[in-house]
């Protein structure tokens, strides 16, 4: 999460400024009418357009949300600032969001849903332990240095992101790690470890040096990637065997 744009087009709808819209809110939060400028009539939304400006305003959270936290830093940001990047008022927000921690989880949803595919393509081409866990590690701080290019930069000294939560979405990402390392080792009678307990310790690993590459300037990747792959494959021959 390159950092993507803020978008300030009032509900994302892509119209200039002649005809500008407005959302407006009814008591129970529900949106109805979109009053255009100019214009003496209200036209109601249709479900499929209602759907879509939904959408378009959760989107022009997340990458207003994306630039913020990276120009302020997590900590500092706040959720006034997220609203003026956005372009959308603080009732808007609400709509979607409570808190800014909410909007940082799902920007970690989103990450793990877009890094997905990008995982399942180095699963597809695993033939051995070393040779994936090297591809998978490069692929992850690849995507990471890519989403998080601007944090570090302007993030107070020694600010870390926050830790996401333990969605459906990132838990699909450790199942797709556990069950190729299953596979892996499951070829390997010599091999046999607690997979469960590898395929976390190699995800934290993975995760702690990837926060602290992207707190470097310049990033490096190979690097990080050595150390985390070393690191690993030399713990791998002591770990305790499984029978089964």
């Amino acid at each position: 999460m390159s950092l993507a744009t803020a978008q300030t087009a009032v509900c994302g709808d892509g119209l200039d400024g002649s005809a500008r819209r407005a959302v407006l809110s009814s008591p129970n939060g529900a949106l109805r009418a979109p009053v255009w400028s100019g214009m003496s009539h209200v036209e109601l939304l249709l479900p499929g357009k209602r759907e879509q400006t939904k959408a378009a305003n959760r989107l022009a959270i997340l990458d207003a949300a994306r630039d913020v936290f990276g120009e302020m830093g997590f900590e500092t940001a706040t959720v006034r600032d997220i609203v003026r990047r956005s372009g959308l008022s603080v009732g808007a927000f609400y709509n979607y969001y409570r808190s800014k921690d909410e909007v940082f989880d799902a920007l970690a949803d989103d990450g793990a849903r877009r890094f997905k595919p990008i995982l399942q393509a180095q699963s597809a081409k695993a033939t051995d332990f070393e040779s994936y866990l090297r591809a998978a590690v490069t692929a992850y701080f690849d995507f990471v240095a890519a989403e998080h290019r601007a944090w570090p930069v302007h993030a107070a000294e020694g600010e870390q992101a926050p830790r996401a939560r333990a969605s459906p979405e990132i838990l699909a990402v450790f199942e797709e790690v556990r069950a190729v390392f299953a596979s892996i080792m499951g070829r390997d009678l010599s091999a046999k470890v607690d997979i469960d307990f590898l395929a976390a310790s190699c995800i934290a690993v993975a995760r702690e040096i990837g926060d602290r590459m992207i707190e470097r300037r310049p990033v490096d990747v190979p690097a990080a990637t050595d150390f985390v792959v070393r690191f690993i494959l030399g713990g791998v021959p002591h770990l305790p065997r499984v029978e089964g």
